[in-house]
């Protein structure tokens, strides 16, 4: 439950209601005494919102216009293997869209590894989720693992989390170079004197040089020139067959920076037809 202080709205997500999980949302007027229905968690799109429990935790940023929901660790001992997972979710009001920016499905497992530690916090309830919203930062403490082999342990480990979103600017830019890159490759297998042109003059004003990844990459690019047209072609492949699936991996590529609504079904089409 959360509210809104510029639109003075009262937001609720999900919940409990006997051994019913919900994942029902709606909104509430506190000036106009209305009550919007946002979803009546009946429809069958589990993959497009928030998975369903009471042990969701959520901050609200009004200047944003957004809600921030991170799921984890259902309480429920029946329900606690099937799903353990983190995950988070950005909902734009105005645009009255979820997005899930991170998911791990990776199982809790009674030994993680040290690694996996270190990146992230694992699955849990009973925990704390505080927004800063002048900094834009968000703090997680403690909370129950959920280990069937210790039930009362807690955790007392301190998590921040601070989205980073990409500019347009930086956006175009990095679809301009993986774009000019992929073109630099196919010229490279036919035309190595204008690929080797292409590379100066085109491609070099793509490259953010600012950025030590990148610029690698880029100085290991002039390689692809004093290689024979056999080294880019796998065995049992045609010249047509390498650049169609080198062009498709650019399209796929693509349109990671692009919403769901523009792009073609991530999912398996297969999985569409009802048995």
């Amino acid at each position: 439950m959360l509210f809104h202080t510029k639109n003075r709205c009262l937001y609720v997500f999900g919940g409990q209601r006997s051994k019913t999980y919900l994942n029902d949302f709606f909104s509430y007027d506190v000036d106009g005494d209305h009550v919007e229905i946002i979803s009546d968690g009946t429809k069958k799109d589990s993959g497009m919102v928030p998975m369903t429990g009471f042990t969701q935790r959520a901050t609200i940023d009004p200047e944003l216009n957004e809600i921030h929901v991170l799921s984890g660790l259902s309480k429920d001992k029946d329900k606690r293997e099937e799903n353990v997972r983190n995950s988070f979710w950005i909902y734009d009001i105005a645009r009255n869209n979820w997005s899930c920016v991170y998911k791990n499905d990776q199982a809790v497992k009674e030994n993680q590894s040290k690694t996996l530690q270190e990146e992230e916090p694992c699955p849990r309830f009973a925990h704390q989720l505080v927004y800063d919203e002048l900094h834009k930062v968000h703090y997680l403490f403690g909370g129950n693992p959920g280990k069937s082999c210790s039930p009362k342990m807690r955790l007392d480990d301190f998590w921040s989390l601070k989205l980073c979103r990409p500019s347009k600017e930086y956006l175009l830019r990095h679809c301009r170079y993986v774009i000019r890159k992929y073109r630099f490759e196919e010229k490279a297998q036919s035309e190595p004197l204008n690929a080797l042109k292409y590379l100066q003059n085109d491609l070099s004003l793509t490259v953010d040089h600012t950025d030590p990844d990148e610029i690698k990459e880029f100085q290991l690019l002039p390689s692809a020139l004093f290689k024979s047209s056999s080294d880019f072609i796998p065995l049992g492949f045609s010249d047509v067959d390498q650049t169609y699936a080198q062009r498709t991996q650019l399209f796929d590529t693509l349109v990671n920076f692009f919403p769901d609504s523009m792009t073609p079904p991530k999912g398996n089409l297969v999985d569409l037809i009802t048995l």
